[in-house]
């Protein structure tokens, strides 16, 4: 089955004008996808939108949003409008602070959290429940290895991961029955121009190894109807960077399931 008729015609892509989002975008419009591309920057989606239209014959739209800010997610659905959207990938998500929470101002981490959570959280409550009803769809969430525990230099962005984390999980549980797909696309260091910004800034070189956005890109949708977690680089059986498999963490969601089941009298 193509990923147009497994999904539907058209993907949403946040954060998609450079980097991984930029190698989705890709390999979904050579999948025949119509795309809807979404990033702060207008002229890198520009010159996007008319590298897809020239090379894959399909439709692209681009909207020029500030994920940050709290109107971000109602521009994003009113401009999308009726079109069928069977693919959201929430994309924008890196930390270029680089800083201990008391040394950047609350304003900051309100921003970052807007980003990463709010607008994600809205885009999915909107999307998934067009999928829902129509009983297809697809939400990927890319996320990064920190969301498994707090560290020093990275309290909010570790938060914020930690919540997609455990979001995915659930909404992986509530719509399996619909037809949904849902995976938390678990990343170690990508070689993207915001990682290398980030270092560049503070004097440190590129390291060897780094996954490829192409990679990043290809696994992710070729994993997503495995949910709720992939942790890249790593089979489904083995535990990586992480305190458990997602084979594991998928038996726990399994288990949490049938105790909700109990516990809300939900039947499906």
């Amino acid at each position: 089955m193509s990923l147009v008729d497994q999904y539907g015609p058209w993907a949403v892509i946040a954060g998609a004008s450079e980097g991984t989002g930029k190698a989705f975008a890709l390999q979904l419009a050579a999948s025949g996808i119509n795309c809807v591309l979404i990033a702060r920057r207008e002229q890198p989606l520009i010159a996007l939108a008319d590298e897809i239209r020239d090379d894959f014959a399909v439709e692209c739209l681009t909207l020029a949003i500030d994920l940050s800010t709290e109107q971000a997610s109602e521009r994003i659905i009113e401009a999308v409008g009726s079109r069928e959207v069977g693919l959201y990938i929430s994309n924008a998500g890196a930390d270029s602070n680089g800083a201990k929470f008391l040394e950047k101002d609350i304003e900051t981490w309100h921003a970052f959290i807007n980003r990463n959570v709010l607008t994600t959280m809205h885009c999915c409550h909107h999307f998934a429940g067009l999928m829902r009803d129509r009983g297809r769809g697809g939400i990927l969430l890319i996320g990064s290895g920190s969301c498994y525990g707090g560290g020093n230099f990275m309290a909010v962005y570790t938060a914020c991961k930690a919540f997609d984390l455990c979001f995915a999980e659930s909404l992986w549980s509530e719509l399996r029955p619909s037809g949904v797909d849902v995976l938390y696309l678990v990343l170690s260091m990508t070689d993207t121009p915001a990682l290398q910004q980030l270092l560049a800034d503070k004097g440190q070189a590129v390291p060897e190894g780094l996954a490829s956005p192409g990679e990043v890109a290809r696994v992710g949708l070729a994993r997503l109807a495995d949910g709720p977690v992939h942790n890249f680089g790593y089979d489904d059986n083995e535990k990586g960077f992480a305190p458990s498999s997602p084979k594991e963490r998928r038996e726990r969601m399994l288990f949490v399931n049938e105790m909700s089941k109990a516990i809300f009298g939900d039947n499906t």
